[in-house]
Formats: C-alpha cells, sequence, structure tokens
C-alpha cells in the first residue's frame, strides 16, 4: 500500500520560508507525477506545484511562481517544496499527492482527480 508522509510546516512569519518534504513509500514508482496541492479554510483544493518523475516537466501555480521551487530528492520517492517570500495568503493545509497513472501527459499535473495518493497534510501558517 502506497503511503505519503509529509514534514516542515509551521508558522512563520511574512517574507520568511518553509521547506517542505514528501517521502512515498509501499513500492516501486516509474513515470509518475508526485507534487503539492493546499487548501485554506472556505476554499477549495488548489495545485500549487508538481514535478514528473523525470524532472522534465513542472507545473506551478500563478500565485506561487517566482517564490515555491518543487524538486525531487536523490530518491525518485522524495519531492520538496522550498517556499520563499511567504504571504499570509498562502496559509493553508499543504497536501503532498502522487499520481501513478500520469505516463508522460503533462495535462494531468494540476487536476487533482488525477492523483490517487494523498498524504495526511502539513499545516502552513503565515503571520503578516
Amino acid at each position: 500500500q502506497v503511503q505519503l508522509v509529509e514534514s516542515g510546516g509551521g508558522l512563520v512569519q511574512a517574507g520568511g520560508s518553509l521547506r517542505l518534504s514528501c517521502a512515498a513509500s509501499g513500492r516501486t514508482f516509474s513515470n509518475y507525477a508526485m507534487g503539492w496541492f493546499r487548501q485554506a479554510p472556505g476554499k477549495e483544493r488548489e495545485c500549487v506545484a508538481v514535478v514528473s518523475w523525470s524532472g522534465g516537466s513542472t507545473y506551478y501555480a500563478d500565485s506561487v511562481k517566482g517564490r515555491f521551487v518543487v524538486s525531487r530528492g536523490n530518491a525518485k520517492n522524495t519531492i520538496y517544496l522550498q517556499m520563499n517570500s511567504l504571504k499570509p495568503e498562502d496559509t493553508a493545509v499543504y497536501y503532498c499527492a502522487l499520481d501513478l497513472n500520469y505516463s508522460g501527459r503533462d495535462w494531468r499535473l494540476n487536476r487533482s482527480a488525477d492523483y490517487d495518493h494523498w498524504g495526511q497534510g502539513t499545516q502552513v501558517t503565515v503571520s503578516s
């Protein structure tokens, strides 16, 4: 059974930085996409940043471009989200997600419905 475990959330002042980590376990993965979604109170879940298994394709929400960087670890089942210049509007629960059926189809990268495995979520709070 696939498990995703996130870490690295917390409380930070506006302008600060945080780094989230997500490690997947349970089986061997290939040709997948893995990334980060977030959900703020009263809002729908949105895609933040995603990277393909090869690292060749990425997706970033317009609201985080230039501030957030998604990357894969040396162990391909691990990803990171470096969040810089954080704003209060970045406050949300951040979820790691895995699409095992990606198969190079970049149009799937930001579609939450295509992700079949999710982490438990980690809270990120940015104070003004």
